[in-house]
């Protein structure tokens, strides 16, 4: 059985700052960032009990969305490797790769090697990917990505399993006859964690995913949200259990000083759980946190101030 939080227990994970810099999210100070800093950010989330770190993925940018997304988009096989080196206990999470763009026996080699890099910590996040030109430079149809996605996801499932020598037929993809090792560490194969919030990306999730990371749901829309997964996943008879997840607002534990926005929840520690707490009695298992910060030593003492004040009283 692949990964998943204890039951009862939220977990709580987090995007890496500095890798992809949107100006949707990316704080000033990781424009002057680096590996460094990225090396500090995951050594802090491997002390403070965070359950993964996350990267996510855009090969490149066109011009057109360059001053909205910026061109900083780190690679996730090639940081998460990095990182791997570096911590012991966080789990590592592509959120989200763009599979579809690539062959899944490449994919899979990249995975798998990172799971066995890392010991067995690795959750591949995926999603269909939303910038058309990415799909045409690479030869990739655009308007077909969903379907492409979907068989992607069942050739994963084969080519990232305790097979050394893995077959699969599909409608795109077929492979027998062909060896990769290393195999990854997690048997009977990594968890696959299905992004995206579009009634597509649920019924994919549904259907094919160990896990769910909706994309920008608010509170009020998640339990609508997880009722038709659940409702998706039953009538596709699938019986395996689904992790849940959600992106939380920003956060700053403690008060700030300064103006971290309107839709930011600060304060003490007991009235952040509180409000967090919420998501776990709509059903989401994991929360991706993102903190407000200034620099990155007042991101590692947030980090460390949620896991020592917040994340305690977040239990069953």
């Amino acid at each position: 059985m692949v990964w998943a939080p204890e039951a009862g227990r939220l977990v709580y994970g987090m995007q890496l700052p500095v890798q992809s810099q949107s100006t949707l999210y990316a704080e000033p100070w990781e424009a002057g960032a680096g590996p460094r800093d990225l090396v500090e950010i995951a050594r802090a989330a491997d002390r403070h009990g965070f359950a993964y770190v996350a990267c996510c993925e855009h090969v490149a940018i066109p011009r057109r969305l360059a001053g909205a997304m910026s061109t900083v988009w780190y690679d996730p096989v090639a940081t998460l490797a990095h990182l791997a080196a570096v911590t012991e206990h966080v789990r590592l999470l592509s959120h989200v790769a763009v599979v579809g763009l690539r062959h899944p026996l490449l994919t899979a080699k990249q995975y798998a090697t990172l799971d066995a890099l890392s010991g067995g910590r690795l959750i591949l996040g995926v999603g269909a990917g939303h910038v058309q030109e990415e799909f045409e430079a690479l030869g990739v149809d655009f308007e077909r990505r969903g379907a492409v996605l979907d068989e992607t996801l069942d050739a994963l499932k084969t080519a990232l399993g305790p097979e050394e020598f893995p077959e699969f037929a599909g409608e795109r993809f077929s492979f027998e006859g062909l060896g990769q090792a290393p195999r990854p560490v997690q048997t009977p194969r990594p968890p696959l964690w299905v992004g995206g919030s579009s009634p597509a990306a649920v019924r994919r999730a549904a259907e094919r995913g160990d896990g769910w990371l909706p994309q920008g749901d608010r509170r009020d829309r998640l339990p609508g949200q997880i009722a038709r997964l659940r409702a998706l996943r039953e009538k596709a008879g699938v019986r395996e259990p689904l992790v849940i997840g959600a992106i939380a607002e920003p956060l700053y534990v403690g008060e700030p000083g300064w103006d971290t926005g309107k839709w930011t929840l600060t304060g003490p520690p007991e009235r952040i759980a509180d409000s967090l707490r919420e998501y776990a009695a709509i059903g989401v298992h994991q929360l991706q946190i993102r903190f407000r910060s200034r620099s990155r030593a007042e991101l590692t003492d947030q980090m460390a101030a949620f896991g020592a004040d917040v994340a305690p009283l977040l239990g069953s």
